[in-house]
């Protein structure tokens, strides 16, 4: 099992060059960042709309 496991790491190793899997894990990163940002200020909009809607 880990000699499999070792195989599928070295074919990914030589298949995908470094360029486009770091230009992956950015776009991911991204992605997740606009993501948390977005839900964050909803949150806050959120919280702010409780309080003022109780007066």
């Amino acid at each position: 099992m880990k000699n499999l496991h070792f195989l599928l790491f070295a074919f990914v190793l030589f298949t995908l060059s470094s360029c486009s899997v770091i230009t992956g894990i950015f776009k991911a990163g991204a992605i997740a960042g606009i993501i948390a940002v977005v839900v964050v200020i909803a949150i806050i909009i959120w919280i702010i709309s409780l309080f003022r809607g109780k007066s």
